[in-house]
């Protein structure tokens, strides 16, 4: 264990949500659900206005709708979020060369490499700098914990949301972890909790007291020897920076089990093209494809099926999935279906054929027939949330639709709440709009070096 707290961790608070009240002036410091708005989508951010209610992350929309009628619900805008994350994570880099991310809004970062944590109070300098700096720039608050440890840290920002910072100096470890229930700790799942939990431990000190070899008998030698450690504050995981992703996955839970086999083979034909465009965007390509069962009775299944080559091509992606589903018995209901790709690459196979081919040997592709009037474009989605521009009231966003109707409210980031205007969904003064940043100029002028987060160090 390290003698001083040069572990930070970055939580952004409630992230999706807390952008799109940026970004929607008429939205702040009220409710707003983030996530799927179909009947069987599920909350992926919930404001703390909506918290009050009962709302969490994970929630079914149905449920949360029952809990909070009167918030605004919102499709995720993920281009957006990606962009901001980026310019956080940029921000963690001025601090140390080893920053692990661990999603778009969260991160750990040793101090220790980048010289900004000499003692505790130049850790806490540091910490309360990232995050002026980090409202400054996106105009989004993060919460900031500081530790000897991944664990610790992780601990402290918990205790630190919203809009805060929470130190735990070192020693105080186990005094501050004794009263916490057992499932603060990591690896400590509804399954584990019940196991302790039947053996009357509940809270970290509990499992302090039980000993290291009642959890080895409990938990077995691996699990419960690393439960014990960490009830005694012992975290010796290292922040890891550059972790590059093994996989692409999606998956979706379904609220009632499926068992009609037309709409399983349509759910995984789905969910192929979802984890595609994911491969897509992160500019690879993948060899194996993964398909993920979880029946009726919670028994999993995975089949996977290796390609010749790496392959961003949905239709190949698709098709593998495919054949997956068909080896599977699923007559007695799925709860949860799932795709993942795996052996990511940078290149196709595709890629190194167009290599092998002469320049004179490659044929322009064949033209497509066209109507008459030009190609008809597709009419736009008008979900809740997203961003639009008409030709005369300017940028907006979409607050419902319906019945042929798209209601937009017209405001920007920091602008007074804006006015609402109804029209129909085929005005064709209205369409898509790009999103706006949430402070205007933040940062683009700014000189290398100037906007430091860390003090200039002193000359050896």
């Amino acid at each position: 264990m390290r003698g001083r707290p040069t572990v930070l961790h970055l939580d952004m608070d409630a992230f999706y949500a807390s952008v799109e009240q940026a970004a929607k002036p008429s939205l702040r410091r009220k409710p707003v659900i983030v996530g799927g708005l179909g009947p069987r989508g599920v909350v992926a951010t919930a404001s703390y206005e909506a918290r009050r209610f009962g709302v969490r992350s994970a929630m079914p929309m149905a449920q949360a709708r029952r809990l909070c009628p009167n918030a605004a619900f919102l499709v995720p805008r993920f281009a957006v979020y990606r962009g901001i994350s980026e310019t956080v994570m940029a921000l963690l880099a001025e601090l140390s060369p080893l920053v692990e991310p661990l999603s778009l809004d969260e991160a750990f970062i040793d101090l220790d490499a980048g010289g900004g944590a000499g003692s505790a109070e130049e850790a806490r300098r540091t910490g309360e700098r990232l995050r002026a700096r980090i409202e400054e720039v996106t105009g989004l608050t993060g919460s900031v914990g500081l530790a000897a440890s991944k664990m610790l840290a992780k601990i402290a920002s918990e205790q630190a949301k919203p809009d805060g910072l929470r130190l735990i100096v070192p020693g105080t470890e186990r005094d501050l972890l004794a009263p916490l229930p057992v499932r603060t700790l990591p690896g400590v799942g509804p399954a584990t909790a019940e196991t302790l939990r039947r053996a009357g431990i509940a809270t970290v000190g509990d499992t302090v007291r039980a000993g290291e070899a009642e959890l080895v008998r409990l938990l077995g030698k691996a699990h419960g020897a690393a439960l014990y450690a960490m009830a005694n504050g012992v975290d010796e995981r290292p922040v890891v920076a550059d972790q590059e992703a093994k996989s692409i996955s999606v998956e979706d839970t379904f609220p009632v089990d499926v068992t009609d086999r037309a709409r399983v083979r349509y759910e995984v034909a789905r969910l192929a093209d979802r984890c595609t465009e994911r491969l897509r965007a992160a500019g690879r390509a993948g060899r194996t494809v993964v398909l993920k069962v979880r029946r009726h009775d919670f028994t999993t299944l995975t089949r996977s099926d290796t390609l010749r080559g790496p392959t961003d091509d949905p239709r190949v992606v698709r098709e593998a999935a495919g054949r997956l589903i068909e080896g599977v018995d699923t007559t007695e209901g799925v709860r949860l279906l799932g795709v993942a790709i795996s052996g990511l690459a940078d290149w196709t196979q595709e890629d190194l054929f167009a290599q092998a081919l002469p320049a004179a040997a490659e044929e322009p592709a064949p033209a497509v027939a066209e109507p008459a009037g030009g190609p008809a474009a597709p009419a736009p989605a008008w979900l809740p949330g997203l961003d639009v521009a008409h030709a005369r009231f300017g940028p907006g966003w979409v607050q419902g639709s319906g019945l042929g109707r798209v209601t937009v409210r017209f405001e920007r980031p920091g602008s007074p709440p804006g006015r609402v205007r109804t029209f129909r969904v085929d005005d064709p003064e209205l369409g898509p709009g790009t999103p706006l940043p949430l402070v205007e100029g933040a940062g683009a002028a700014d000189p290398p070096g100037e906007r430091a987060l860390l003090p200039p160090r002193a000359p050896a």
